[in-house]
């Protein structure tokens, strides 16, 4: 056995340990060697004791149990439109509200003419309407002459889409078909056809085509300052079948050609006072550029002009000739085919039949009077507006 000489280094494991400490020594470096393995575990772990020894989490760590992800809220019916159609500047998701009946949101451009409102239809009860607010609608449901009239409350299509972020809700209102007997509603339908600067006129014999354009002026102000109601053509045709009430204070303003005076002249007051009208547009010499309160729908393709016994190409023709001339004069407008003007007002059973092949519903003539319920669909009447005519005598037509 070796005895180990006094101050001698010592080796363990091959290792030199030095000089072997006193009992004292070993002591306190035993301390110091528990203290740093300490900090070091600290380190480690990142927690630190307490004042009672008790191992305290670090200031930086989280001690609330771990959140779940909150589920997504679903997308209400107009959110998903919108969603649908991010790409369309403008877009609008119109909601509807009407009492026992539930209607998707409909989707629009901001600025621009509402397209094709819903017109409800029940048995026993009658459309009156769409509305800014739920409190005006009820006031109509209840005295639809007080308010389905005015252009100030009642929406429709010769309004301007007006939302607020992207999104807005209508509200409806029903009446009773006996509203709509009391109000008696004739609507004149006015057709203009060519304007001109001379307070004088124009000579020849197209004279009284003729508007001068002070008194179209003066006549289209008229009808604004006057609040009168301008239907759409679907709003006139649920209202000729009893299922939309009108007030007997509407009127529609067409003009027939498009002819550059139209265009150029006349047109622009309507923008200006924000007055929708309707231009019959003949598609075989192109479709012109209108400003936005102007609906442009056909007046035929290539029909306006005279056949073989000196009348219109439309009562000369086949009803599938008619068909096909329709059918190439909607796709040139974009595919509306609601409503036509007849060329010279010329039309028979032939050129309807035509007219339904095609899937035009409507038809303007040149004859005098006024549509109200039940009227034929196809031979709507019209009110002329010739040279000379001025607000007195347009107001002894329309009121």
């Amino acid at each position: 056995m070796m005895i180990p000489v006094r101050g001698a280094p010592q080796t363990l494991g091959g290792i030199s340990m030095g000089r072997m400490p006193s009992e004292r020594g070993f002591t306190a470096r035993a301390h110091a060697l528990g203290a740093f393995l300490g900090v070091v575990v600290l380190l480690v772990t990142g927690c630190a004791p307490d004042s009672t020894g008790t191992p305290t989490p670090d200031a930086g760590a989280s001690t609330s149990p771990a959140t779940p992800t909150p589920t997504a809220t679903a997308l209400s019916a107009a959110e998903q439109l919108l969603a649908a159609h991010i790409d369309i500047p403008g877009a609008c998701a119109v909601s509807f509200s009407l009492d026992g009946t539930a209607l998707e949101p409909q989707l629009q451009v901001q600025d621009r003419l509402y397209d094709r409102l819903p017109i409800p239809r029940e048995t026993g009860r009658v459309f009156a309407g769409w509305y800014a607010d739920a409190a005006t609608a009820a006031a109509a449901s209840t005295d639809p002459a007080a308010h389905a009239g005015s252009p100030a409350t009642r929406v429709n299509g010769s309004h301007l889409v007006a939302c607020t972020y992207k999104q807005q809700t209508l509200y409806g209102a029903w009446t009773t078909t006996d509203a709509v007997t009391t109000a008696a509603a004739r609507v004149p339908i006015l057709m203009y056809h060519q304007f001109t600067t001379k307070p004088e006129g124009e000579e020849g014999w197209l004279r009284g085509n003729y508007a001068y354009i002070d008194d179209y002026r003066a006549q289209m102000q008229y009808i604004k300052d006057q609040a009168f109601y301008l239907p759409t053509w679907d709003e006139l045709s649920a209202f000729i079948d009893g299922a939309l009430y009108l007030p007997d204070h509407a009127v529609i303003i067409t003009d027939d050609d498009a002819d550059p005076t139209w265009l150029t002249l006349a047109s622009p007051i309507n923008e200006q006072l924000q007055l929708m009208a309707t231009s019959f547009v003949i598609t075989s010499g192109g479709v012109p550029t209108q400003n936005r309160f102007i609906l442009q729908r056909s007046h035929t393709n290539d029909m306006h002009r005279a056949g073989d016994n000196g009348k219109g190409r439309m009562v000369n023709l086949s009803a599938a000739e008619v068909a096909a001339d329709m059918t190439a004069s909607a796709a040139a407008l974009g595919g509306v085919k609601e409503v036509m003007a007849y060329p010279y007002g010329h039309n028979n059973e032939t050129s309807h039949e035509g007219l339904r092949q095609a899937g035009f519903e409507m038809a303007r003539t040149i004859e005098q009077g006024y549509v109200s319920v039940g009227s034929d669909k196809l031979t709507l009447p019209c009110i002329r507006i010739n040279y000379g005519m001025d607000v007195a005598a347009l107001k002894k037509q329309i009121g």
